[in-house]
């Protein structure tokens, strides 16, 4: 089992930047891929970023990208989502995922096992 636990969002106004972490307990991130997504008041939740199995490959939505970046410590068992330039659209619920399925070269598709109870960021025009 793993419990995956989510901070640093919150209430900024657009163009500032927030950090947000993942902080992973019960299963070391060792080489699983890692992902993060968001979800909108009224919207499905969406694909945000993945770090893949072994840290081979990072991706991002077409949205984010340039402006997201994501990494991860194993020695501190957290994953970040730095964001930056941030938009009223990127207003949502955001969540850290952890998927235990084997290698691939499109993380986003995942099956994704365990995820946080999600940390809220608010982005005001």
């Amino acid at each position: 089992q793993a419990q995956l636990v989510e901070s640093g969002g919150g209430l900024v106004q657009a163009g500032d930047s927030l950090r947000l972490s993942c902080t992973a307990s019960g299963r070391t991130f060792g080489n699983y891929a890692l992902g993060w997504f968001r979800q909108a008041p009224g919207k499905e939740r969406e694909f945000v970023a993945a770090i893949g199995w072994g840290g081979l490959r990072k991706v991002y939505a077409d949205s984010v990208k340039g402006r997201f970046t994501t990494s991860k410590d194993n020695a501190k068992n957290t994953m970040y989502l730095q964001m930056n330039s941030l938009k009223p659209e990127d207003t949502a619920v955001y969540y850290c995922a952890l998927s235990l399925a084997d290698y691939s070269d499109y993380p986003q598709f995942l099956p994704y096992d365990y995820w946080g109870p999600g940390t809220q960021v608010t982005v005001s025009s």
